[in-house]
């Protein structure tokens, strides 16, 4: 199984980033209707972004699975002396974490928007639109530069 694996790394690794792509797109976007909903008046424009916002998330939480099980495939393909010895993987996955836990927030939120039940600025959501930037930009350095 590991040498099936292992000849077909490089499709696991391109599924793994597109997944992760496609998640990041919605991660994204997601806090922007956010900003949009808190800074509006209108209850036909917040009723239109509850809709968005939950179609939103429960369509990118399948990429979000699927980016986490082609990782930890990977793992298990290269195997535990690597994994031991990878420490910017260590970082990365821990940044991973933080951002499965951000994703599992975005949930609280849009339930919070739904119930209008928000008490957050469009400041707010402007701010919490660039952690995952954040997240995206080290977990990229780490992945291909391995700088640990």
């Amino acid at each position: 199984m590991n040498d099936f694996l292992m000849s077909n790394i490089l499709w696991i690794k391109a599924l793994h980033v597109f997944f992760m792509v496609a998640w990041f797109a919605g991660i994204f976007y997601l806090p922007r209707l956010f900003v949009n909903h808190a800074e509006t008046n209108s209850i036909e424009v917040a009723q239109h972004l509850k809709g968005m916002e939950k179609r939103l998330l429960y369509f990118i939480t399948p990429f979000a699975v699927l980016t986490v099980l082609l990782g930890i495939l990977l793992i298990y393909t290269y195997g535990s002396a690597w994994f031991i010895a990878a420490k910017w993987l260590h970082i990365k996955l821990s940044l991973v974490i933080l951002l499965l836990i951000y994703h599992g927030y975005c949930f609280k939120l849009v339930n919070d928007f739904e119930q209008d039940n928000n008490t957050r600025s469009g400041k707010f959501y402007r701010v919490f639109n660039e952690l995952p930037v954040l997240i995206q930009l080290a977990v990229i350095v780490l992945a291909y530069v391995k700088p640990f």
